[in-house]
């Protein structure tokens, strides 16, 4: 009978098994640090997209408003409207009194003042917007609230910041989640 050679054995090492390990957990790795950024980087771009329909809800504002404010054609407030899910009309419920929250519920809306009105002017990750508007230059800082949209009448964008500009002029800015601060002007 013939002798069994012993390296004829088929199989794996040991190094090549870790080698294939390792190569997955890498993988595994790239994925769970790529991930959150991607949607991350998602997000940021929905908000985007809704500030773009902010500025084009305030450019209708201005065309409908015309010779109001001053000329500028503006809504005009300095409170805060935090945004809520649901509210009355403005003829009866106190805490839509501002111009902030008349612009969310006829513009950002579709227009309409039914007081069962849903408010869909949302951020993806769930919270609604709420919106301060006001006039001059601006810089967002980490004391500012989240969730809130800042409109500056008489402003322009400069970067990530609204400096002073003309009377017809805005600028809508919000901090994003992965990249500072976004800011869009009508200009």
């Amino acid at each position: 009978m013939a002798k069994a050679n012993i390296n004829s054995k088929k199989g794996f090492t040991i190094i090549e098994v870790v080698l294939v390990l390792a190569i997955a957990g890498l993988i595994f790795l790239m994925v769970f640090v790529a991930l959150p950024a991607l949607q991350r980087s998602q997000r940021d771009t929905a908000r985007r997209n809704d500030l773009a329909r902010v500025d084009t809800s305030l450019v209708q504002y201005q065309t409908n408003n015309q010779g109001t404010n001053n000329g500028s054609n503006l809504p005009v407030d300095s409170a805060t409207w935090e945004g809520v899910e649901k509210y009355a009309d403005s003829t009866t419920d106190p805490n839509c009194q501002t111009s902030a929250c008349k612009f969310v519920r006829n513009y950002m809306n579709s227009g309409t003042a039914d007081s069962t009105t849903v408010n869909y002017f949302q951020d993806p990750d769930g919270t609604y917007y709420g919106m301060n508007i006001g006039s001059g230059a601006f810089e967002y800082d980490k004391t500012e609230m989240d969730h809130i949209v800042y409109i500056r009448t008489g402003a322009k964008c400069d970067g990530e910041k609204a400096v002073v500009d003309t009377a017809r002029h805005f600028a809508v800015i919000y901090r994003l989640e992965g990249a500072g601060t976004y800011c869009i002007d009508d200009q």
